[in-house]
């Protein structure tokens, strides 16, 4: 009997083992396509694979989200200000806003969503959406783009999203290096110390 429970522990052990094991190779693995163009806030055409000098820090959101989209977008705006004062931020990392909900969130929307936050509209922070001309593929182009860090999102049918609650910071080829919680559990110093780091 001690036999099989020993069999029975060590099964499951190795089972919680390569559980484990594939979702660090997976998320290691993990790269945005270069080849996805969206729409930013000013209608203009943003492309992953166009920029290869600077980090990425991507969130997720859509813009009627009630609480953990905008506390999100809300610490990374102080943190923006940290990495101001550094003199890397928009110089060696960029901050990319995704929404998940494109037919709402159309780009004067976002820039809307924008201003709520005092965050400056340049070029060092994009807020991607769909073209509303071409919204269904590019509603396609964020899936993929989600996917490809393993963000999950459904609309149960009442447009209050459920999803993923992590923001991802990939390298300058806009392959995956980590995540962070999203919400009241995002550690802005936490993440300013990874940036930092990953910047040296």
């Amino acid at each position: 009997m001690k036999r099989i429970y020993l069999i029975c522990g060590l099964a499951l052990f190795l089972g919680i083992s390569a559980g484990i094991s594939f979702f660090v190779i997976r998320d290691a693995s993990a790269k945005v396509p270069g080849n996805i163009s969206l729409m930013n806030q000013n209608n203009q055409q943003y492309t992953f694979g166009n920029d290869h000098k600077k980090l990425k820090l991507i969130e997720f959101i859509y813009t009627h989200c009630p609480d953990i989209c905008p506390t999100t977008t809300q610490k990374m705006s102080l943190l923006r200000k940290e990495l101001q004062k550094n003199g890397v931020f928009g110089k060696e990392i960029e901050f990319i806003t995704i929404t998940i909900d494109p037919y709402r969130d159309t780009p004067s929307i976002l820039k809307g969503y924008m201003k709520g936050f005092g965050i400056k509209n340049d070029e060092s922070w994009e807020f991607l959406t769909g073209n509303p001309s071409n919204i269904k593929q590019d509603q396609g182009k964020i899936r993929d783009v989600a996917n490809s860090l393993q963000f999950q999102f459904k609309d149960p049918g009442n447009g209050q999203f459920i999803h993923s609650t992590f923001t991802y910071l990939v390298d300058e080829n806009n392959k995956y290096i980590t995540k962070f919680p999203m919400g009241q559990d995002f550690n802005k110093q936490e993440v300013y110390k990874t940036i930092l780091d990953k910047i040296k």
